[in-house]
């Protein structure tokens, strides 16, 4: 167990990952070691094997965990290995010649361009500080593609209005500029300005009428809300506004990697999911057209 336990400090001490993860890790690890125990006892990290590591797959896709499940509890153990190899707690990585089980991505979920300009054009906001800052919020997940965290971790500090830039602090604490446009920008100023009225408990750019930073929940209610009224579709979350973002800068001819960068993805991989989505748009668009389709 101390090495697991160290592993997991040495995640947030050094590689700066967020307690949530060092915590999804550690349960991962645990599972491996229960299962291993199950096995032979007392598990002995040095001599694990290959064989071991698909029993262990196998085990739990037997008991109804998804491929993609499966795949991050590798990614953990794969993780982990890399760390005692490192240490030289171990001599060899058992994980190395393990694949990932094949994981079928769903397609990102994104609104229509028609529907993106009722969301800005037609609804209708409240009136005074609580309007300008919903619409400023939904604007700024859709001009910059940012995650949740990364808009309620913004500070008025990160936002550079002369220079058309935010500065944003993405996962373990790493740190990218994300420009923006005419449109962001005026109702920035017009924001920042109301904001400056309020008594603020601190230097957050995106406040509760209280002047407390605003909490994940109050923005995913805030976003489900205002989606709901332009929307059908089942999703209703920030994250939709980051896909339609990226679908976005795609069919207007971005470059993939110029997206990668814009998203903070670690991995141009996890960028390509947005080929697919509009290669189905195309597909649906042919099928519809094409007169012998």
């Amino acid at each position: 167990m101390q090495y697991i336990e160290d592993f997991l400090l040495y995640l947030c001490a050094e590689r700066g990952y967020s307690q949530r993860t060092a915590d999804t890790y550690g349960a991962s690890l645990r599972d491996f070691r229960r299962f291993c125990m199950s096995l032979e006892g007392q598990p002995d990290w040095k001599h694990v094997d290959a064989d071991v590591v698909r029993q262990w797959m196998a085990a739990e896709m037997q008991r109804g965990c998804t491929g993609r499940y499966v795949a991050k509890q590798l990614s953990a153990l794969r993780s982990f290995y890399r760390y005692l190899l490192r240490m030289q707690r171990v001599q060899h990585d058992p994980v190395r010649l393990v694949k990932n089980p094949k994981v079928h991505l769903p397609l990102p979920t994104f609104l229509k361009d028609s529907e993106i300009d009722r969301l800005f054009d037609d609804v209708t906001y409240p009136e005074g500080f609580e309007g300008q800052r919903d619409r400023l919020v939904l604007l700024t997940f859709y001009h910059t593609g940012i995650r949740l965290s990364e808009l309620r971790g913004l500070d008025v500090s990160d936002v550079d209005l002369m220079r058309g830039e935010l500065k944003v602090t993405g996962k373990r604490n790493k740190q990218r500029i994300v420009p923006f446009g005419e449109e962001l920008c005026s109702a920035l100023k017009t924001y920042v300005e109301l904001r400056g009225q309020m008594a603020c408990a601190d230097g957050a750019l995106f406040v509760a009428l209280k002047g407390k930073r605003m909490t994940k929940v109050q923005v995913y209610g805030l976003v489900r809300h205002y989606l709901s009224l332009v929307t059908t579709q089942k999703k209703k979350s920030p994250h939709v506004l980051r896909h339609t973002f990226a679908t976005a800068m795609l069919n207007h001819g971005a470059d993939l990697e110029a997206i990668r960068d814009l998203l903070g993805h670690e991995s141009i991989r996890t960028t390509e999911v947005y080929t697919h989505t509009t290669f189905a748009d195309l597909k649906k668009e042919y099928e519809r057209a094409h007169p012998r389709a």
